[in-house]
C-alpha cells in the first residue's frame, strides 16, 4: 500500500514537472506562430522540440546528482536569456523594413536550435532527478510527450490569431518570449 501511495506521488511530480517544462515550447510555440507557420512546419518543430525534451532531461539524469544545484541556475538563466534574446530580435525584426525574420524555424539549425533553446532546462532538471530512483524510461517519455503536445498547441495557437493581428503578429510573439524569458531571470 505504501509503495502504491510513493509510485502515484512520484508520476503526479513528474507529470507536474513535465507540464511546467513544456510552458516555455508553448510559449515560444505562440511566438514563432504568430508570426505564420505551415502546418508540416509545426509537426516537424514540434517533433524536434519533443525529441530534446526526451534527450535532455536524459542527459541530465546520466551526469548525476552532485552538479544539481550549479547546473540547475545556469540552465534556467540560460533559457532566460535565449528567451530574452530571441524576444527581442523578434520585435527589433518587425519594426524595421524588410522581411528577414529571427531565427528561421524551416531550416535545420534554426528547428535545433529553437529545441534546444526550450529544452535547456529539461536538462537541470534531469540532473535534479538523477538523485531519485525514478523510473527513467516513463520520466523521458512524459518529459517528451508534454514538450511535444505544449509546442503542437502554442505553434497553433499562434498560426490561428496571426491572421488577426497582421504584421504586428511577429512583435506580440517578441513581447511574450520577452515575458517570459524575464520570468526565468526573475
Amino acid at each position: 500500500m505504501v509503495e502504491a501511495t510513493m509510485q502515484t506521488g512520484q508520476l503526479l511530480t513528474i507529470l507536474l514537472m513535465a507540464a511546467a517544462l513544456g510552458m516555455d515550447a508553448f510559449s515560444l510555440g505562440i511566438g514563432i506562430g504568430l508570426k505564420g507557420i505551415r502546418l508540416v512546419h509545426v509537426l516537424r518543430l514540434s517533433g524536434v522540440i519533443a525529441l530534446f525534451h526526451i534527450l535532455m532531461p536524459l542527459a541530465g539524469i546520466l551526469t548525476g546528482h552532485y552538479m544539481s544545484e550549479l547546473l540547475g541556475q545556469v540552465a534556467t538563466t540560460a533559457a532566460g536569456v535565449l528567451l530574452l534574446l530571441l524576444g527581442a530580435h523578434m520585435i527589433y525584426n518587425s519594426l524595421r523594413s524588410g522581411s528577414e525574420s529571427s531565427i528561421d524555424h524551416t531550416s535545420l539549425w534554426g528547428t535545433l536550435l529553437l529545441g534546444l533553446m526550450v529544452s535547456i532546462d529539461s536538462f537541470s532538471v534531469g540532473v535534479s532527478l538523477g538523485m531519485f530512483s525514478a523510473n527513467l524510461l516513463l520520466t523521458v517519455l512524459i518529459f517528451g510527450l508534454f514538450g511535444g503536445l505544449a509546442a503542437i498547441l502554442g505553434l497553433l495557437l499562434g498560426r490561428r490569431v496571426s491572421g488577426s493581428l497582421g504584421e504586428y503578429g511577429e512583435a506580440c510573439g517578441g513581447v511574450i518570449l520577452l515575458v517570459f524569458g524575464l520570468m526565468f531571470l526573475i
